[in-house]
């Protein structure tokens, strides 16, 4: 594509990105960011990355945008940020969904190599730059852009910003008034909302069916060069996870119940959680024979069980994706037979905390026998009591 024509699509995505007033909270983070390393965005399709490049380039005249799937067959990447950078002084450049680019990985270190600019980028195909990571990990930093957490969605839906809060905070009870109001929008959150689409779609979790399914016979086939009765396999195992119960979900138990070997798991489940889909979480202890357990990013479960079904998975989900967004080490307990345990196991910088996840009549049963420092109930509720905390609140730590 001739440059003008480069120059009129940049001009029109900083128009569109006027319609979207409020930015993520990645945004400020990556506005931030002093020196030379390049960054990247990841994460699942529809997470707002696109949106986020075209803000960045409205509020920053140095910054040129470029859509990857924008350039024709035989366009030279190189050649136009050379002469974007030379002849119309952008210093910085902002490459959506870079996948599509031949070698991207061979662009970015000639980019860094010789021009004297920076480069933020986006990729839906988290897989194949996950793969990169390892050869640009001098030159660029991978920043994942998750699905709203609780916080940033009441930020969204209502226009109230809250103060994020620390594990500790929760615990010791110390949030605001409004912190607890805003609980009654998570039945909404837990339903799809957690989707920044779901804001102007009505129909979020077909969108997400189709997002999932491109995942499997796109985005996996790419990276993997897997046969297609293997990618079959993958939307097996993607049903089997959604349906059962989130207990005995492990590489193990796929393959009995698939057909497959505890290898063939162990890859299926990790490109699903490269690709936001599935989450792993270690077992306490460093024993190797203990797999990991198995959830869902959210809300996929509901692609497989209605709500009332799946509603006792998706409280694990949530509380594996709010964790994790926050940065926090845990893992989960591991049962042993006859004997049931506390859900998840939460290393603090000078204690243990021991969580259990589940409905409002969840009790203190499963915490008999187990020394650590602290131990807590995230309830499904809206309001705490003297036994249980509201496990919307794990939804303010990012």
């Amino acid at each position: 594509m001739h440059i003008d024509g480069l120059l009129e699509l940049h001009d029109l995505a900083k128009q569109r990105a006027r319609t979207y007033p409020k930015q993520r909270f990645l945004y400020s983070a990556l506005a931030e960011r002093q020196g030379r390393r390049f960054a990247g965005i990841v994460g699942p399709r529809g997470a707002g990355k696109t949106i986020l490049l075209r803000q960045y380039a409205l509020a920053h005249e140095d910054a040129f945008y470029l859509s990857a799937d924008a350039l024709d067959h035989d366009d030279d990447p190189w050649q136009l940020l050379r002469v974007l950078h030379e002849h119309h002084g952008f210093t910085t450049f902002l490459l959506d969904e870079i996948h599509f680019l031949r070698n991207a990985t061979g662009l970015l270190k000639r980019v860094y190599d010789f021009l004297p600019v920076r480069v933020l980028f986006s990729s839906s195909v988290a897989l194949s730059m996950h793969a990169s990571a390892h050869d640009l990990s001098r030159r660029v930093q991978l920043l994942p852009l998750y699905p709203f957490s609780f916080r940033e969605y009441i930020w969204f839906k209502t226009g109230v910003e809250l103060p994020r809060l620390t594990l500790e905070a929760i615990i010791d009870r110390k949030w605001e008034p409004e912190h607890l109001r805003s609980g009654y929008r998570f039945a909404d959150y837990l339903r799809g909302d957690v989707l920044p689409y779901a804001l102007e779609e009505p129909d979020a979790l077909q969108i997400l069916r189709d997002t999932v399914e491109t995942v499997v016979a796109r985005d996996i086939s790419s990276v993997s060069r897997l046969p297609m009765d293997e990618l079959e396999t993958i939307r097996r195992l993607l049903r089997f996870v959604g349906r059962a119960g989130v207990d005995g979900i492990n590489y193990s138990s796929l393959g009995r119940n698939l057909g497959i070997t505890k290898y063939k798991a162990e890859q299926y489940v990790g490109y699903l959680e490269q690709a936001f889909v599935l989450h792993r979480v270690l077992p306490e202890g460093t024993n190797v024979l203990h797999e990991p357990k198995i959830l869902m990013a959210l809300p996929c479960r509901l692609l497989y069980r209605d709500l009332d079904d799946a509603i006792g998975g998706l409280r694990e989900d949530f509380c594996v994706s709010a964790l994790r967004q926050a940065g926090l080490r845990f893992q989960y307990l591991k049962s042993t037979r006859g004997r049931k345990t506390p859900d998840f196991l939460i290393q603090g910088q000078d204690d243990k905390l021991v969580v259990e996840v589940g409905g409002k009549g969840k009790g203190r049963e499963q915490f008999k026998g187990i020394q650590v420092d602290r131990k807590v109930i995230f309830a499904h509720q809206e309001v705490p009591d003297s036994k249980r905390l509201p496990l919307f609140l794990l939804g303010y730590l990012a």
